[in-house]
């Protein structure tokens, strides 16, 4: 029988391919959009990031969300660097949430609260693809539009308290395959793996709306 990590992942594989290969974020790895644009995806991570840190330190002695709340992880910090160095010192007062952005922060704020074990399922999603498909936007982002290296700019990508990526993804899928949960719930939690990822592609659709490349 696999794992309780082979199973999300598998089950979510098809809305990952989809999220990855969305026409927006294509145009925005392969140089054909503007700054402006790679800024404006950044001020919609802000927002998620918002709702996923913020419930983060009550959930902390959580039976089930508890162990998988390590701060290390934390990205609203280096988003904020971010912004201010994109959009200047002001930026909080000229970010603005997309619809589908709302949506999505809504949704994960609304696991913070009621539901622990759907709150893991958005904690997977996000930091998991950070540390893994991270990696390539961060790469691209500095070639294409001159941030310094893990610098300002990029500095969402670089978890500086994680020395070995590998192992520290290793010892996160253990946590996953001794979750707290029964096998319906565990049903559940993939569901809302699934939702996260739609969500996602979602905020990607928007934005490559808000962005089209002319014909």
């Amino acid at each position: 029988m696999d794992s309780f990590s082979t199973v999300i992942r598998t089950a979510s594989h098809e809305q990952h391919v989809e999220a990855e290969t969305s026409s927006f974020m294509s145009d925005l790895l392969g140089g054909r959009l503007g700054v402006d644009a790679y800024a404006r995806y950044t001020e919609q991570l802000w927002f998620v990031y918002e709702a996923l840190e913020s419930g983060a330190e009550r959930l902390a002695s959580d039976p089930v969300a508890g162990p998988f709340i390590q701060p290390e992880l934390y990205r609203l910090g280096a988003l904020e660097r971010d912004l201010e160095h994109l959009r200047g010192a002001g930026w909080r007062a000229g970010v603005t949430a997309l619809p589908a952005t709302r949506a999505y922060a809504d949704r994960v704020r609304e696991c913070a609260a009621e539901w622990p074990a759907g709150y893991i399922a958005h904690h997977y999603t996000r930091y998991l693809g950070d540390l893994s498909g991270g990696q390539i936007i961060r790469d691209k982002a500095e070639k294409t539009w001159g941030f310094a290296r893990k610098g300002d700019g990029v500095r969402f990508y670089v978890f500086e308290g994680i020395a070995n990526p590998a192992a520290f993804k290793r010892g996160y899928r253990e946590l996953l395959d001794g979750v707290r949960a029964d096998d319906l719930e565990k049903q559940r939690i993939v569901a809302e793996c699934k939702k996260a990822f739609a969500l996602n592609t979602a905020v990607f659709r928007a934005l490559g709306e808000e962005f089209p490349l002319s014909a």
